[in-house]
C-alpha cells in the first residue's frame, strides 16, 4: 500500500499549475518578498471546498483559479 503523495505547496491543489505563492517561495528562498496577492482576496467558499482535503491549507489556489467564474453547476 502507498501513502498519497503530499501536496506540492508551489502547486494550485485545483489546476496543477504554479501558484506563484510570494509566501513559498520567500520560505524556499529565504528572501523576503511582497504580501501575497492571495492575502487581498477573499476566497468563495465553493471554491474552497473544490480543494481536496489532503491539500486544505498546505498549497495555495492559483490566481486564475481563484478569480475564474464560478461553474454554471456550484452554487
Amino acid at each position: 500500500m502507498s501513502a498519497a503523495a503530499a501536496p506540492d505547496p508551489s502547486r494550485c491543489p485545483l489546476c496543477g499549475e504554479t501558484n506563484q505563492c510570494a509566501m513559498q517561495v520567500q520560505r524556499l528562498t529565504g528572501l523576503p518578498q511582497e504580501p501575497c496577492w492571495c492575502t487581498r482576496v477573499d476566497f468563495a467558499p465553493a471554491l474552497l471546498a473544490r480543494v481536496p482535503e489532503a491539500a486544505r491549507r498546505q498549497a495555495c489556489i492559483c490566481h486564475r483559479c481563484a478569480t475564474a467564474p464560478t461553474p454554471a453547476h456550484e452554487p
